[in-house]
């Protein structure tokens, strides 16, 4: 959608306009040389002043309506599901994480949001989008509960601002998470999209670490398999693992620094997260996709490979309201009309009685 500027529409040919501006209100700055009393030298400057308003009027500014381009969408469906749970904030995604790898040195905030495993994440989103361009996407996060934060759509611009603001859950509402919990959201919403485009191919993006913090053992996602034809679990994260920063669900500048503790240790260290291969393959077999660890932004081809947003359907943009301005000015105009309608009948009324008393 595009916005634009002021323009203008004048209810006649521009020239004649502002010609006709200009002989009025030449001859009403004449008269307000001329004029001797007070009285009428402030009814000539309102004079001047409702020909300008005029002008404007008559030049009928407006705001074009934003137009909503041509879009182009093919029937491929790309759900993305986000883990957000406090181990994806781990510090050991990238070539940044070497920054944050010595808990004796000063936290650099910039380089511990560019090594968390949710950057990574973030990162693979905007470039799957980017490369899938045409398809519908939808997004899904989850951490202690699951929550879709964009329903399907062509608008890949909407998938990308709601993954840009991601961020891991707080830290203080952390009680352990599942990997499997998006498994009944995911049920529901793929049984409608199913149910609406039946012959729509789907695929499936999970990315996570795979970390298992409930102390039980995570369902399974077979149920989702027979409503996808390809996808990927794609892993971030590192066996050595790495400190997570606590979240208070602010990060402003009041918000501290510091690392989530492991208090099982005496006295209580930097807890470490850990990647999960092991589980994120599991995953994998489940829904009958690949299984790929990502450990720095770029090179799609493994993940992307057979994947094809398929023949594009163009829908015609949509030209948007036009917003008129000129009425603002004409109420004014109006008003100062209407204050000099009152002065000359007044004026008229007065002159026919001194005639009256003159005869």
């Amino acid at each position: 959608m595009t916005t634009s500027s002021i323009v203008l529409n004048p209810v006649q040919p521009l020239a004649l306009v502002i010609l006709f501006a200009v002989v009025l209100t030449g001859f009403a700055v004449w008269r307000l040389i001329a004029a001797e009393k007070p009285s009428l030298r402030l009814a000539w400057s309102l004079r001047i002043l409702m020909v300008l308003l005029l002008l404007v009027v008559a030049l009928r500014p407006t705001i074009p309506g934003g137009e909503t381009g041509p879009k182009a969408s093919g029937e491929l469906e790309v759900w993305f599901v986000v883990d957000t749970t406090s181990s994806m904030a781990a510090q050991d995604y990238g070539d940044a994480a070497e920054q944050t790898a010595d808990p004796a040195a000063p936290i650099d905030p910039a380089a511990a949001a560019a090594s968390t495993r949710l950057a990574g994440a973030k990162a693979d989103i905007s470039a799957i989008t980017e490369e899938l361009s045409g398809a519908k996407f939808s997004l899904v996060s989850f951490d202690a509960a699951s929550t879709q934060r964009v329903p399907l759509t062509s608008d890949r611009a909407a998938v990308e601002s709601a993954t840009s603001v991601l961020t891991q859950e707080v830290t203080t509402y952390s009680r352990g998470s599942s990997i499997d919990e998006p498994v009944e959201i995911l049920t529901g919403l793929l049984e409608d999209a199913a149910a609406a485009a039946p012959d729509n191919p789907r695929v499936l993006f999970y990315l996570g670490d795979g970390e298992q913090t409930s102390g039980q053992a995570p369902g399974s996602f077979e149920a989702l398999a027979p409503f996808l034809t390809g996808g990927a679990v794609l892993g971030y994260g590192t066996a050595q693992g790495g400190r997570m920063l606590e979240f208070d669900g602010f990060s402003d500048q009041y918000s501290e620094l510091t690392y989530i503790q492991d208090y099982s240790a005496s006295p209580s260290t930097d807890a470490i997260s850990m990647i999960d291969e092991a589980a994120l393959g599991t995953i994998a077999d489940q829904l009958g996709v690949g299984y790929v660890h990502r450990t720095a932004p770029g090179d799609l081809d493994d993940v992307l490979a057979g994947i094809d947003v398929g023949e594009l359907s163009i829908e015609p943009g949509t030209p948007g309201t036009t917003v008129e301005l000129y009425w603002i000015v004409a109420i004014l105009l109006g008003v100062l009309s209407l204050a000099e309608l009152v002065r000359v009948t007044a004026a008229l009324s007065e002159l026919r009685r001194q005639k009256g008393s003159a005869a």
